[in-house]
């Protein structure tokens, strides 16, 4: 199945050859092919700049897009099939030692010879994301691999993408109701061993960590792992011991400290949490420092775990975390984003498995 873009590109390529419009001579308007095939501008301005490329035409800004001389580019058609690597986009919400690093290089890696891709951060905003996926595809992207904001509804511009078929992979965290393919953790799995873990060390009043805006699957997907974990164990998991109203998970100095408040009060308010879970690893952070401001220490009177961190090391806290396999998640999403460049939108989801890492914010609950 070809994108919508590529048909476009196709008929006017197939005008031009066949002498509809001769060299010199102006094709229609990004405005009236936009009208012409009822799809959005994106997908026009792609097929045109494929075109331009491929040395058929050529756009002068403010006048439009002329056919010109393409018989060395009829005859030269293995140079052009070399040349003509897709270029991708790559967003990340942001990226550090404890999660995107070893991601962004294994598709740095893989993409060697096959395509050329531009890194781009949204740091978890919104607005900066959309400002972000607007200027990836002025640059002529061929198709884009994102790591949504977290936020409570997906950005209009992916949502835009989808609708017109334009090549898109979301990698951590998806979207309900979404029609886009996706590369990401066993959330649900990973949680279980998280869970498991803690209650084997005799933790059950665990408290949860949940970033205030987790409307994606992937929150989702961890609340309901914790929770099969503990009825798998015939336990019912205290829903109460719950925190949702943590707010920034790239906090400034501000809000690190309100959010700090926040668990502060959560634990006072229930003295009997003996165990935390940090759904994000900043959570886990804030969780720490709120514990110590409380004269508690961790893990002796309060135990950690939360999903990513950096590689053990002496400079930082070395928490017990839940490690996703990042090297095949970009190895996938790369994977799965050339597929959609050649033609192929199967919608699927991808899971893969994610493993614990002990660190030294777990302990065994004495009694």
């Amino acid at each position: 199945m070809k994108s919508l873009y590529e048909k476009i590109y196709e008929s006017l390529k197939e005008e031009i050859t066949s002498g509809k419009y001769k060299v010199g001579e102006q094709i229609p308007s990004e405005k009236e092919l936009t009208k012409y095939f009822s799809v959005s501008t994106i997908t026009t301005k792609k097929a045109l700049e494929k075109l331009s490329n491929e040395g058929f035409v050529n756009r002068i800004r403010g006048k439009g897009t002329f056919v010109i001389d393409y018989s060395k580019n009829m005859n030269d058609e293995q140079k052009v099939e070399n040349e003509d690597k897709p270029l991708f986009g790559l967003i990340m919400t942001t990226f550090d030692d404890s999660f995107g690093n070893e991601l962004i290089g294994t598709i740095e890696e893989a993409s060697q010879g096959k395509c050329f891709v531009i890194l781009r951060r949204s740091l978890s905003i919104p607005s900066k994301e959309d400002k972000v996926i607007n200027e990836l595809i002025a640059h002529g992207i061929d198709g884009l691999i994102v790591s949504p904001a977290q936020a409570e509804h997906y950005s209009l511009e992916i949502l835009k993408m989808v609708v017109n078929q334009f090549p898109l992979v979301l990698i951590d965290r998806t979207f309900k109701g979404l029609a886009a393919p996706s590369v990401s953790t066993n959330n649900e799995q990973a949680a279980q061993v998280g869970v498991n873990h803690l209650l084997e060390l005799g933790h059950k009043n665990i408290g949860v960590l949940i970033p205030k805006a987790n409307s994606t699957t992937t929150i989702e997907d961890r609340k309901k792992g914790i929770l099969r974990a503990f009825a798998k164990k015939k336990l019912i998991a205290d829903t109460d011991l719950w925190c949702s109203d943590i707010r920034n998970l790239i906090p400034s100095h501000e809000d690190a400290v309100k959010d700090i408040e926040v668990i502060k009060e959560h634990i006072k308010k229930h003295r009997e949490i003996t165990a935390l879970f940090a759904l994000e690893y900043n959570i886990a952070i804030l969780a720490k420092q709120a514990i110590e401001q409380l004269n508690l220490k961790v893990p002796e009177d309060i135990s950690i775990i939360c999903f990513d961190s950096p590689p053990r090391n002496k400079f930082e806290w070395n928490f017990t975390h839940i490690e996703q396999n990042e090297k095949e998640i970009g190895r996938l999403a790369l994977n799965k984003l050339f597929e959609m460049y050649k033609g192929d939108f199967t919608v699927n989801n991808i899971h893969v498995p994610a493993k614990l890492v002990k660190g030294d914010t777990t302990t065994k609950l004495s009694v």
